[in-house]
């Protein structure tokens, strides 16, 4: 029972991630053009599909993130319950929304760079570019903010799969490294943007504690490694 719940933990995690890497990475690099609203407004309207799938990936990927920290929850429960529902916290609660909300900037960004409604008229070509690009960094700022609980939600993680018996305590270590990380890339990019090119940088070798512990529930599951049996009990 326990594995099986590892795995289906581990599969959701791993769609996460597929999902956000093509939705918070790929998707927005082809549009966000900086210091040129009128390329970016002219990108989101030669590629409209390609627009809307990142509208429907910000829904796609909050509704997987649920199910992933839920079923991570029903995996860890018994470890640590406060631990756990801190977790649930900062991880479910704090994060899911924000990408529900964030696909609202992408509408905007898509009304004023398109054929919106006949009211948007009455702004000038180049006011509505511009106010396409505004949107579009509204959303990329608020993607940055959410890194402040995807970060905080990987401390309550990583001291679960820390004291857990059946999952590696280095898997807990490097969670805490990760979540660390996505704190340094949130807080740069708000204090310090001149650097958060060079934080980002820094940091990316730090952000394999996620990956890590998603292809050990896929591959391995929730099995006791290098612990006796009297710990368990």
């Amino acid at each position: 029972m326990r594995n099986r719940d590892a795995r289906i933990a581990g599969f959701l995690y791993l769609a996460s991630i597929i999902v956000g890497y093509v939705d918070l990475e790929y998707i927005p690099g082809r549009f966000l053009i900086p210091g040129d609203a009128a390329a970016s407004a002219h990108a989101i309207v030669s590629n409209e599909f390609l627009f809307r799938l990142g509208m429907t990936g910000d829904l796609l990927e909050g509704t997987i993130w649920l199910f992933t920290v839920l079923a991570l929850y029903r995996l860890l429960v018994n470890v640590d319950r406060t631990q756990a529902q801190l977790m649930v916290i900062l991880g479910a609660f704090m994060q899911v929304p924000l990408y529900f909300v964030n696909v609202l900037n992408y509408a905007a960004a898509l009304m004023f760079a398109g054929n919106g409604p006949g009211f948007l008229s009455v702004f000038p070509s180049a006011q509505r570019d511009a106010m396409a690009m505004f949107f579009l960094k509204l959303h990329n700022y608020e993607v940055l903010a959410s890194l402040l609980f995807a970060g905080l939600w990987l401390f309550p993680f990583a001291v679960l799969v820390y004291k857990s018996t059946f999952l590696p305590r280095t898997l807990g270590a490097l969670l805490a490294v990760n979540g660390i990380a996505w704190l340094m890339v949130c807080f740069s990019a708000f204090l310090t943007p001149q650097y958060s090119g060079l934080v980002h940088t820094i940091t990316t070798p730090m952000n394999f504690g996620e990956l890590l512990i998603t292809l050990w529930l896929v591959i391995v599951g929730a099995r006791t490694i290098g612990r006796s049996r009297a710990a368990e009990d």
